[in-house]
């Protein structure tokens, strides 16, 4: 008997049409309002809000596939951060578990503006983010948003059982350094490193930056450009610097002999491909009018470079830049 077919999708961020295509293309029809495959099922890599036009429309299709059985999901950094956002922290009266910076606010203004009218949706996404599992694990692929770190992840399984946080566990997360943060930090954000010598870089986004982020598959980096993993490249005179030992503390590593992993999180450009053999980034900026990338998981062990379909935003959908909200 043949297994389930799975399809992953990546990063959303409010790209509601871009995803409609998407599921057509794959064969996907909606049935009775919930888009449904006779024999196959999404999987999503989280990140479905913010900056993207159509937040609330991308919430509802994908809600009502994973509430119909016709897809799972993962918890991205975005419905993470949108949670703390939200979440008054308990120890301080007035404050939140996410301060409501500039910054912090810049980075959720489209989901903030786009559910605000509907106050009762608000509180039931909330709800919904809260219950979302950090991972997957299936006989043959793992799913999670950022990083799959083993360590963490048997922690979290013994400590707490399953893959699900609770709003005790929410709150403790928002304490820096404490086994909460990290668990939320490596599985959503992913392994970075601190430039060196208390250095800036600014984005092609326009956010200063302290740390850059880091591949966790390389077998024996020696110089920081072997490990950076984000669209914008390291300035020179730090690409060339060696790896501290204590730098080399922070990195991890996912082996070839690991079952295949799907991650989405880190903005990537061009032709989607496999990072290596077991492991593939289906996040190809969609927002950014890059693609909106699934990959259709059959049997195979190893990431087949043909199993990638996507829509081209740019030149498929051509939403107005006016609508693109601030990254």
């Amino acid at each position: 008997m043949k297994s389930q077919g799975y399809d992953l999708i990546g990063d959303v961020h409010g790209c509601a049409l871009s995803l409609r295509m998407l599921l057509a293309r794959m064969g996907y029809r909606q049935i009775n309002g919930v888009y449904r495959h006779a024999d196959r099922k999404v999987i999503f890599i989280g990140d479905i809000i913010d900056r993207g036009p159509h937040i609330r429309e991308a919430l509802h299709i994908v809600r009502d596939m994973v509430d119909a059985g016709q897809a799972e999901i993962v918890m991205g950094n975005h419905e993470y951060n949108y949670l703390c956002y939200m979440t008054p922290d308990p120890d301080r009266p007035g404050e939140f578990l996410r301060e409501h910076t500039p910054r912090h606010q810049r980075i959720l203004q489209q989901t903030l503006e786009q559910l605000s009218p509907w106050p009762d949706e608000q509180r039931e996404y909330m709800d919904w983010f809260l219950q979302l599992p950090l991972f997957l694990e299936f006989d043959h692929f793992r799913v999670v948003h950022a990083c799959w770190h083993q360590g963490l992840i048997d922690r979290f399984r013994q400590q707490y059982g399953g893959n699900q946080i609770t709003h005790d566990f929410l709150c403790r997360s928002a304490i820096e350094d404490s086994f909460e943060w990290e668990i939320m930090d490596r599985l959503l954000r992913g392994t970075h490193l601190r430039l060196p010598n208390n250095e800036v870089m600014v984005s092609k986004d326009g956010f200063r930056r302290r740390f850059f982020r880091t591949k966790f598959w390389t077998p024996d980096p020696q110089y920081l450009v072997d490990v950076v993993f984000q669209p914008d490249p390291l300035p020179p005179h730090l690409a060339r610097l060696p790896i501290t030992e204590r730098q080399r503390k922070d990195l991890i590593y996912y082996g070839p002999q690991e079952k295949p992993l799907f991650i989405g999180h880190y903005w990537r450009e061009g032709v989607p491909r496999p990072v290596t053999d077991n492991i593939a980034c289906i996040d190809f900026s969609a927002v950014k009018y890059g693609k909106l990338v699934a990959y259709r998981l059959d049997d195979e062990t190893r990431i087949d470079p043909d199993k990638f379909v996507w829509v081209d935003v740019a030149r498929e959908v051509h939403l107005p830049q006016s609508e693109i909200g601030a990254s």
